[in-house]
């Protein structure tokens, strides 16, 4: 359904598919209305609805563009979680003492580590 015109020259423009999948990331995880511009966003809802060759060099670069910023928020994102959880390893402890045999293995993991901080943020919303 998406494909770039070979005078365009640029390998790099993600498929309709890959855009689909960037949007609904995006969404999820509320980055999409905060980053991206109304026309930005109006623009990759048209090419992931409408287009199948794209044939201008100008919006291959403009999509370009859009999906870095995208790929840049989230990637940043998921630093900050990172860097949030991983000086908080009293849950870990914790369970250890209460003879948890793989609590030892949740500092190694980076998924439990960027989830600590987003379940303290849900606790911070439940409490008000």
């Amino acid at each position: 359904m998406f494909e770039v015109a070979s005078n365009c020259n640029n390998k790099s423009v993600p498929n309709w598919k890959q855009l689909r999948i960037l949007e609904t990331k995006a969404l999820r995880l509320g980055v999409w209305f905060r980053v991206l511009q109304r026309i930005d966003r109006i623009l990759l809802d048209l090419i992931i609805e409408v287009v199948n060759i794209i044939r201008n060099g100008k919006l291959a670069n403009n999509i370009i563009t859009v999906t870095i910023k995208l790929k840049a928020t989230k990637s940043s994102f998921s630093r900050s979680l990172f860097q949030i959880g991983l000086p908080m390893p009293q849950i870990s402890y914790i369970a250890q003492k209460l003879r948890n045999l793989f609590a030892k293995t949740w500092l190694l993991n980076s998924s439990f580590i960027k989830f600590i901080p987003i379940m303290c943020i849900n606790d911070l919303g439940a409490s008000k």
